[in-house]
């Protein structure tokens, strides 16, 4: 597969490369309470048809979106017809993540990022999948009429 996408194939782990760094560093993203993320919170706070966004639900979202990638360029490195392989790998990297983060004492291990790693992973897989319909089905046509024009 490497050999066949080495560009993606490169990128793919240059990605998990940072969502190692990420989700595994010495600290986490951005937890000073004058930072951003805190700052945002505070200004959705300020107003009240975005008050309902919270430090979790920002979180929850954050995950997905972080995993949504995965999933995408795991579907294409593997293919189509292994969709359910990317998927399973993206919780297979959420779970692996998340017990890793058992281990580490600035890190707090959640089962609810499992839940929005995979989401984003699930999400990230269906993306791909649609993105490569048109394609896919192009080539299955292809691949049907050549039989028969080679009876002829």
């Amino acid at each position: 597969m490497l050999h066949r996408h080495p560009v993606l194939g490169l990128f793919t782990l240059a990605y998990l490369a940072f969502v190692g760094w990420v989700t595994l560093g010495p600290q986490p993203f951005d937890d000073d309470p004058n930072g951003m993320v805190f700052r945002l919170l505070a200004f959705f706070d300020r107003h009240a048809a975005t008050s309902w966004i919270t430090y979790n639900g920002l979180e929850f979202t954050a995950n997905i979106g972080m995993f949504l990638p995965i999933g995408l360029f795991l579907v294409l490195l593997f293919g189509r017809r292994l969709w359910w392989f990317a998927m399973l790998l993206g919780f297979g990297i959420t779970v692996a993540i998340e017990t890793a983060q058992l281990f580490l004492p600035t890190r707090v291990s959640d089962p609810r990022d499992i839940v929005a790693n995979t989401c984003g992973a699930v999400i990230g897989v269906l993306v791909g999948l649609i993105l490569t319909a048109r394609k896919a089905r192009a080539l299955r046509l292809a691949q049907a009429r050549r039989p028969v024009a080679a009876t002829r």
